[in-house]
């Protein structure tokens, strides 16, 4: 069973690694402009990089759950793939609005398309293992014969 998650439970921990990179951003920014807990408004620096560390957080959980499910359905190595796009992508999006607005725009839509990619890959597994497992039609085999 590890060997069918291994590359999915290393792009997990990558993630938790980049969204804690995210965290001490933030905590060094309020350092660095004076921001006490609960304040989130400052300068437009402070701004850019809390919106970006809270934006990243939001997006976190659907990324999780469309990577273990495009991994346990479809196929591990392009869901970790996939998932290794996602996370550049996130750095690049944090990075960027990190310097200004504008900077982030890329990045974001990539990222969003790598998401759509991992949802289209889990609803094609799932749809599989539904229509082989409790309908008898195996579609691999259809599309090979």
């Amino acid at each position: 069973m590890l060997d069918q998650i291994h590359w999915l439970a290393a792009v997990t921990v990558l993630g938790v690694l980049e969204q804690a990179y995210f965290f001490l951003q933030v905590i060094y920014a309020r350092r660095l402009f004076g921001i006490s807990p609960p304040k989130i408004t400052g300068p437009p620096e402070f701004e850019r990089i809390f919106r970006a560390q809270v934006n990243s957080s939001e997006y976190f959980p659907i990324f999780l759950a469309l990577l273990w499910q495009a991994g346990l359905f479809f196929h591990q190595g392009l869901a970790a793939a996939l998932g290794l796009l996602y996370l550049y992508a996130r750095y690049c999006y944090f990075m960027g609005y990190k310097a200004s607005s504008s900077e982030r725009l890329a990045p974001i839509y990539f990222s969003s398309g790598v998401l759509w990619i991992l949802l289209a890959v889990s609803a094609l597994g799932i749809l599989h293992f539904f229509l082989s497992h409790h309908v008898g039609l195996n579609v691999l085999q259809l599309l090979t014969a």
